[in-house]
C-alpha cells in the first residue's frame, strides 16, 4: 500500500438564486399549498437581497477564502445588517449571480430540458463567454434558445415545466423527462441540473486553484444530498460522472456517495482509502447544491425583519492525491465512526467521533488544533432557535475534556476559543459538515500555525424513514511526517530517473551486442 493520501486543493462557490427561494424552497413551496394566503408570503419578497448585498455578507466572503474565521470572529455578531467589501472572485471559488447560474445550468443540460428566452439567453451568454473558467465554446450552446416568453408560459401552464425567474420576471422553464415517471418530473429535473451545475462550477475552480491537469484526475465521488435516477432505480445515480464530463475531466471514472449531511466526511474517507491502496493516485470529492434548502428558516427570518439569508446554491471540491512529501496527510487510521450500536445522546456521539479515535491513536482532545463540526452559520441557526450549533459542538468536545481531566472546567471558554471556530457556511445540509475548514486548515498546516485538525461529518439518517439512528464519522488531517520518502530515502522522481537510467543501460546493451 501507498502512504496516506494528502490534501492537495480545494474550490468553494455560491450561486446567489433569491428567485429560487420564492419559487423553489420547500419551505415556501409547501406553504403555497397549505396556506397559500399567508401573511409570510405576502411579506416574503421585501425580504430578499439584492446580489450585490449577497456579495457584501461576511460569512458569505470567508466561504470563497477572501476573509477568514478570525475576520469573522472579530466582527460584532449578528453579521446580516454589516457589510463588508463583496469581490466575486475569491482564492478558492467565487459568487456567481442568479442569471449566469441559468446558463450554467443550460450549459449543462444534455438532454434539452432547459429553455431560456431569447433575449435573456443572448445576455448571459456574453457573459458566460467573458467567464474566465466558461468562456466562449460552452456558452456557445445558449444560443439555441428560440423561445418567447409565450413559448416559456405554454410549457409551464401546458406542458408541466418547472418555471426559471429572474428579478421576478419569467425567463425560461425545465421540462419534463418523462411523461409519467415522478423520478423524471420537471420539478426532480430542475433540483438535479442545479446540483450538477453548482458541482461543476466548483470543479472548473478547483483545476484552476490547484493548478492540476484535468486528465490527471481518475476517480470523482459526487456526495450531495441529491439523487438522479428513473423510476426503475430512483437513487442509482451518477452525479459525480456526469459533473466530471461538463468539467472536462475526461480521464475520469467515478461514482456517488450518500450519507445526508455527513456525506462529504464518508467520501473524503473512501477518496483517501483509495488513494491508500494504490487503485487511484488522483481522487476528487465534489458536491453541488440543493434548492430545497433554500428559504429554509425563512419564516424565522421574516418575522424578526431580517433578510433572508438562505438565499444561495452552494458548492465545494476537494482534491486528495498520492503523498506528495508535502501537503496535510489524511490520517485514515485515525477515523471516529458512529456505530449501529453508539446511541444518539450528544455525549455518545461526541464521544465516538472526538475522543475514541484520540484514545487510539494516544492523543488527548488538546492536541488537536482545530475541530471543524457542523460549520452552520448562527448569523442563520440563531433567529430559528437552533442556536450557535459550531459552538454547541465546542462545548460539548471541552465537556467532555473537563471529564477525562484533560483541562479544567473553568478552561471551557478558553478551549472552545482556541480549539474552535465561528461557523460561516449556508444551510444546504451536506454543506457545511466539516468541508468548509478544509481550506483554511490546509494552509494553517502548510504555514506551521497548526499541526492537526479533525473534521467531524454528523447526519441524520432518520430522515429516509428507514432507521431512527444518527450518523458520524471523523478523521484526522495533519502536517506531512515525510512517510512517503522516509523509508527508502528516495522520492518518486528518483525513482523515475533511476529505471530510465537502468532502461537506457539495457538499451545500449542490445545496440553493443
Amino acid at each position: 500500500m501507498g502512504g496516506y493520501a494528502v490534501l492537495k486543493g480545494m474550490s468553494y462557490t455560491l450561486a446567489i438564486t433569491p428567485d429560487m427561494v420564492l419559487h423553489n424552497g420547500t419551505t415556501q413551496t409547501t406553504e403555497r399549498v397549505v396556506n397559500p394566503d399567508s401573511e409570510y408570503l405576502k411579506e416574503l419578497p421585501g425580504h430578499i437581497r439584492s446580489y450585490e448585498d449577497a456579495l457584501a455578507y461576511l460569512p458569505n466572503q470567508v466561504y470563497i477564502g477572501n476573509k477568514t474565521p478570525e475576520d469573522l470572529e472579530a466582527t460584532e455578531f449578528p453579521w446580516y445588517d454589516k457589510k463588508c467589501e463583496g469581490k466575486r472572485k475569491g482564492k478558492y471559488g467565487e459568487i456567481m449571480p442568479q442569471d449566469e447560474f441559468l446558463g450554467l445550468m443550460q450549459i449543462c443540460d444534455v438532454f434539452d430540458l432547459v429553455k431560456l428566452e431569447t433575449s435573456f439567453a443572448d445576455e448571459v451568454r456574453r457573459k458566460l463567454a467573458a467567464h474566465a473558467l466558461i468562456g466562449e465554446e460552452k456558452a456557445a450552446i445558449l444560443d439555441k434558445n428560440e423561445e418567447t416568453v409565450e413559448d416559456i408560459k405554454i410549457l409551464v401552464e401546458e406542458e408541466h415545466a418547472e418555471p426559471l425567474y429572474h428579478n421576478g420576471v419569467l425567463v425560461g422553464a425545465v421540462k419534463r423527462a418523462h411523461d409519467v415517471d415522478v423520478n423524471l418530473s420537471a420539478h426532480v429535473m430542475l433540483e438535479n441540473l442545479v446540483t450538477k451545475a453548482s458541482s461543476v462550477l466548483s470543479l472548473l475552480h478547483l483545476l484552476e486553484t490547484s493548478g492540476i491537469d484535468a486528465d490527471e484526475v481518475e476517480y470523482v465521488i459526487d456526495c450531495c444530498e441529491e439523487a438522479c435516477g428513473d423510476m426503475n432505480q430512483r437513487g442509482g445515480g451518477n452525479f459525480a460522472k456526469a459533473a466530471a464530463e461538463a468539467a472536462g475531466l475526461m480521464n475520469a471514472t467515478g461514482s456517488d456517495a450518500r450519507g445526508f449531511c455527513a456525506g462529504p466526511a464518508h467520501a473524503l474517507l473512501s477518496a483517501a482509502s483509495l488513494i491508500k491502496a494504490g487503485t487511484f493516485r488522483t481522487v476528487v470529492v465534489t458536491a453541488g447544491g440543493c434548492t430545497a434548502k433554500l428559504g429554509m428558516n425563512g419564516k424565522d427570518h421574516v418575522k424578526k425583519g431580517m433578510p433572508i439569508l438562505e438565499d444561495a446554491i452552494a458548492g465545494f471540491s476537494i482534491l486528495l492525491t498520492a503523498d506528495d512529501g508535502e501537503s496535510p496527510q489524511i490520517r485514515t487510521d485515525i477515523v471516529g465512526r458512529h456505530t449501529v450500536g453508539t446511541g444518539a445522546s450528544p455525549q455518545a456521539v461526541i464521544g465516538a467521533l472526538v475522543t475514541e479515535p484520540l484514545d487510539r491513536a494516544g492523543l488527548k482532545i488538546t492536541d488537536v488544533d482545530r475541530y471543524s463540526p457542523e460549520m452552520q452559520n448562527p448569523d442563520i441557526t440563531k433567529p430559528a432557535g437552533a442556536g450557535d450549533v459550531p459552538e454547541a459542538n465546542y462545548k460539548m468536545i471541552a465537556a467532555l475534556g473537563v471529564k477525562r481531566g484533560e483541562i479544567e472546567r473553568k478552561e471551557i471558554p478558553e478551549f472552545v476559543k482556541k480549539h474552535g471556530m465561528c461557523g460561516w457556511a449556508p444551510t444546504q445540509g451536506h454543506i457545511p459538515s466539516g468541508v468548509p475548514y478544509l481550506g483554511f486548515a490546509r494552509e494553517a498546516i502548510m504555514e506551521g500555525r497548526i499541526k492537526r485538525a479533525m473534521i467531524i461529518g454528523k447526519g441524520s439518517l432518520f430522515l429516509g424513514r428507514m432507521t431512527n439512528l444518527f450518523d458520524g464519522i471523523s478523521f484526522l488531517v495533519e502536517k506531512n511526517d515525510g512517510s512517503s520518502t522516509s523509508d527508502t530515502g528516495i522520492n518518486e522522481a528518483e525513482v523515475k530517473a533511476l529505471i530510465g537510467e537502468a532502461m537506457r543501460r539495457f538499451a545500449d546493451g542490445l545496440l553493443s551486442e
